[in-house]
């Protein structure tokens, strides 16, 4: 026999007995005929019984919720009535009112030792933790009101031991983890659980605190930790907490009752909830917090404080490099054999989930070929970092490539250069040591400077295809708050999460938060200066390229402008240069007649108007039925002048 059969066995021999006993008491009670010794002998077994460990469930639950012997028995009158169908007829003849086949307090009161009324307070344990229920109707008395065991505490005290399903709708339970964490995490575990047992002597224990935007790392972490402690995790979002007073009050009890029953304990996520209005003291995550008392695992961004019990706070990171290039192989098999695990490792920040998830979404498409198969995984980790950031910035789809570029020498060289350091920072940053000496950090920065439509937006497109990475545009005239200390926490959040997939951040209008500083006169211009340094310490940071683009480079601060590693001018093109975005605008399927270039050229347009006359053209073109001629790219060429208020001269337009 098991030993959890065991202990059941000897727990229905436990109930059987106190029900023994209970019958008699009521018997008594009730007026009939029962003999002194027999109660007290069916009342030594019972407690010959509730002595050996490990205890029956009453005596234990009793013990955990600190009942009295008198409370001890009210509850088990309350569930006798459950268990034995007997106990109703006995509770009539004892009240002496067949109109009450069920236990309330006066009943109580006359029946067990040492009665107490004030066991009947909500802050009693027997009401606190909703162990009973009372069934008040109308004006009826409260001491001759039903009085009823718990659905969920009757059958624990039966052994069956399962967690209240008021609460399954709520909380989701966390698989145990399987496999080992990497060192730098597993330390993290670790730390948890000296902390906890540190504490264990105190009143309550801490909660933890782990801060961060990986949830699925804190996640992990903890399922660790409660695996090690022989817990069992469940998670609730914070949106999840019911709104109404009374009615988080009800969710906070029951689960608190059930993580004295249960080996369980609750992971929180408020991370979502950090991002609505709702924070403040009348929320009901703020008063969750406030009222909670058992070990708990808190998901958030940034470390809470005035909380009502002390916490271990710790910052939550993803594996470091190695110890992704690790996971890579790991989860690729031999299929990692090849530089895909240090080239993924180098490029993307994942935590063990995505790249488990990435490794198996390219595995399951079983290519042969190694190189269609890194180019399958590098384009899972592409949109695996997509979803967070999509909801910062606009994603651009970078198509162009460096045939599409008409720029001068000098700037298309430095372009390539650009592209050369993100692709060869690993070799230089790692193997040739310069990671040591680098003090502001290993960030990739570049000013595009030049008027609207000289190519800034396309050359941040070729770069980005050229190295197969996300590119998103962000309008800092857009993130720029009014509100003192937003736009910092604008670009902390968005920074967070480009770090996932080293994503090609291309800021516009730069000039809106780096223009020339002017002396500082209030808190405002404070804490503009603040905003502007934050951000170049993110770009100088951030492992990937930040392109920040401007149409006023006159406009920006000096200092600013020497912590850029590139500075690239985008000129009005010329003449020859024109003739050649002529040459190239457009795509071969295109049906064109002969176009004069040269003439074509002559036009003093940026690249970008240029390509705006090329597809209006195109769809009068399509429209009439016809080629692309030299007459539609005139009318097309008409609209695009009246737009920009160019002076239109009728012989430059003459076919």
């Amino acid at each position: 026999m098991s030993r959890g059969d065991y202990w059941l066995e000897r727990n229905e021999n436990y109930l059987a007995k106190a029900l023994d006993w209970l019958r008699l008491r009521l018997q008594q009670l009730a007026g009939k005929e029962v003999i002194d010794t027999d109660i007290e002998q069916a009342y030594g077994a019972m407690e010959t019984v509730a002595a050996i460990e490990p205890y029956p469930a009453l005596v234990y639950l009793s013990q955990r919720f600190g009942l009295s012997p008198f409370e001890q028995g009210v509850l088990l009158l309350c569930a006798g009535m459950e268990l034995d169908t007997r106990i109703a007829g006995l509770c009539a003849l004892a009240q002496n009112d067949g109109q009450r086949p069920y236990p309330t307090f006066a009943l109580a009161l006359s029946l067990f030792d040492q009665p107490a009324w004030h066991v009947v307070s909500p802050e009693r344990p027997l009401r606190y933790w909703r162990l009973i229920e009372i069934n008040q109707v109308g004006y009826q008395p409260l001491i001759t009101s039903a009085i009823q065991g718990d659905e969920r505490i009757v059958n624990y005290l039966k052994g069956l031991n399962y967690l209240d399903d008021r609460l399954g709708t709520l909380v989701m339970r966390v698989e145990p983890p399987t496999g080992n964490l990497p060192p730098s995490q597993e330390t993290i575990v670790k730390k948890i659980i000296n902390n906890l047992k540190q504490a264990s002597s105190a009143p309550h224990l801490p909660i933890i605190q782990l801060l961060g935007t990986d949830s699925p790392s804190k996640e992990l972490i903890a399922g660790h930790t409660a695996a090690a402690l022989g817990l069992q995790l469940y998670r609730l979002p914070s949106g999840l907490l019911p709104t109404p007073a009374a009615e988080l009050e009800t969710f906070l009890r029951l689960w608190e009752r059930e993580s004295i029953l249960m080996p369980v304990v609750l992971y929180l996520d408020a991370q979502e909830q950090e991002k609505s209005a709702t924070t403040g003291s009348a929320s009901p995550l703020h008063r969750f917090l406030s009222r909670y008392h058992s070990l708990l695992f808190l998901d958030t961004q940034e470390a809470r404080s005035h909380l009502s019990r002390a916490s271990v706070t710790l910052d939550i990171t993803k594996p470091t490099a190695p110890e992704q290039q690790a996971a890579w192989s790991n989860c690729l098999g031999d299929a990692g054999l090849t530089e895909s695990p240090s080239l993924l490792a180098s490029q993307f920040n994942l935590n063990l989930s995505t790249i488990e998830q990435n490794a198996r979404l390219a595995l399951d498409e079983k290519v042969t070929d190694r190189v269609e198969f890194h180019t399958r995984l590098w384009h899972a980790c592409l949109l695996s970092t997509r979803p967070q950031l999509d909801n910062l910035a606009t994603r651009i789809d970078a198509k162009a490539t460096w045939d599409d570029l008409v720029l001068p020498k000098e700037e298309m060289g430095l372009l390539h250069q650009i592209a050369d350091q993100v692709n060869q920072r690993r070799k230089v940053y790692e193997n040739w040591g310069f990671q040591r000496r680098m003090n502001r950090g290993m960030g990739i920065s570049a000013l595009f400077a030049g008027e609207s439509g000289t190519g800034k937006t396309m050359a941040a497109e070729v770069i980005a295809n050229n190295l197969q990475l996300n590119l998103y545009r962000i309008d800092l005239s857009a993130v720029v708050s009014k509100y003192i200390g937003e736009t910092e926490k604008n670009l902390r959040r968005l920074f967070d999460a480009a770090e996932d997939g080293g994503a090609i951040l291309f800021f516009d209008e730069a000039d809106a938060l780096f223009g020339k500083r002017s002396e500082v006169k209030d808190s405002h211009d404070r804490y503009a200066n603040i905003e502007i340094n934050y951000l170049l310490q993110r770009i100088e940071s951030y492992r990937g390229l930040a392109i920040l683009a401007t149409n006023m480079k006159s406009a920006l601060d000096q200092a600013f402008l020497r912590r850029l590693r590139f500075i690239i001018e985008f000129p009005f093109p010329g003449r020859l240069q024109r003739k050649l975005m002529w040459q190239k605008v457009f795509p071969k399927e295109t049906p064109l007649e002969e176009l004069d270039h040269n003439r074509l050229g002559r036009f003093n347009l940026t690249g970008g108007s240029i390509n705006n006359i090329a597809l209006n053209a195109a769809f009068l073109a399509a429209q009439a039925g016809t080629s692309v001629t030299m007459e539609l790219v005139f009318a097309a060429a008409r609209t695009e002048f009246r737009k920009l208020n160019i002076p239109i001269y009728p012989e430059d337009f003459r076919l």
